[in-house]
C-alpha cells in the first residue's frame, strides 16, 4: 500500500479539531512534554508535529520560545493561529504533512511528536522519523508517543479489525481507527530510530485502562 494513502487519519481530527475548544481534552498540555521544554534554553526553535489545536505549542510559546504549530488538518492550524493572535503570542503555523516537512535541516532545537506519528503504516513511520531527523540539529531533542503493540488486544476486543501491512492495523466502527495506525513493541520502535540516541522509553496508558503508548525522549546524533 502506498504510504501516502495510508497516512489519512487528519481527516477524521481536522473534523474533531472544528468541535474543540479550551475545555476540551486536548487542550491540556501533558506534564512531561511541558517539564523537559522547561529545561531547554530561552527562545529555542521548537517544532509541535502534529500541533492539534495547541495545547502544547501554546505552552511553549508562553514560555519564550520560538514555535512552529504543524499539522496537516487546516481546522487545526486554524484554530493554533487564532488563540495565538487571542494571547498575544506570536506561533508559526503550518499546513503540511509529516513525511515531507517544509524545512530546511536543522531547523530546530526540539521537535515534539505527541499521538501523531503513528497514524500510517510503516513508511509513513520511517519516512516521518527520517524528516525529524534532518530537520533536528545535531544534539537537540526529540520527545515522542508511539501506539503499543500492548494495546492491540484492547482494540481488538472492542471493533473488528485487520492487519493491512507490517504493524498496521485498521478497526471498524466509530473513530480514527477506521485509518491505518501503527502498533510497534519496543524493538520495534527502536530499530525505527535511526540517528537518534535513545534516553527514555517506557511504555503506560493514556486517559484510559488499555491506551498503551509508548512514551519516547532521544537526542539527535551529530
Amino acid at each position: 500500500m502506498n504510504h501516502m494513502l495510508t497516512d489519512t487519519a487528519h481527516l477524521y481530527w481536522n473534523a474533531e479539531w472544528k468541535k474543540a475548544d479550551a475545555a476540551s481534552p486536548w487542550a491540556m498540555p501533558e506534564p512531561w512534554a511541558i517539564d523537559h521544554v522547561s529545561t531547554l534554553r530561552p527562545g529555542s526553535r521548537i517544532l509541535d508535529l502534529g500541533a492539534g489545536i495547541g495545547r502544547h505549542a501554546l505552552a511553549f510559546a508562553e514560555d519564550g520560545h520560538q514555535v512552529t504549530a504543524l499539522d496537516a488538518s487546516e481546522a487545526a492550524t486554524a484554530a493554533v493561529a487564532a488563540a495565538a493572535f487571542a494571547k498575544g503570542l506570536t506561533i508559526d503555523t503550518v499546513q503540511a504533512p509529516m513525511t515531507d516537512l517544509p524545512f530546511a535541516a536543522a531547523s530546530f532545537d526540539h521537535v515534539l511528536a505527541w499521538n501523531v506519528i503513528y497514524h500510517g503504516d510503516e513508511t509513513v513511520v520511517r519516512r516521518t522519523l527520517s524528516e525529524v531527523a534532518r530537520v533536528l540539529r545535531p544534539g537537540g531533542t526529540f520527545m515522542a508517543t508511539m501506539l503499543s503493540a500492548r494495546r492491540l488486544p484492547v482494540e481488538r476486543a472492542a471493533a473488528p479489525g485487520r492487519e493491512i501491512s507490517r504493524n498496521t492495523w485498521v478497526f471498524e466502527g466509530e473513530g480514527d481507527k477506521i485509518h491505518p495506525h501503527y502498533f510497534c513493541t519496543a524493538p520495534d520502535l527502536l530499530s525505527l530510530m535511526w540517528g537518534f540516541e535513545v534516553f527514555t522509553l517506557f511504555d503506560r496508558p493514556h486517559g484510559k485502562p488499555g491506551s498503551w503508548h509508548w512514551h519516547l525522549l532521544a537526542e539527535r546524533l551529530a
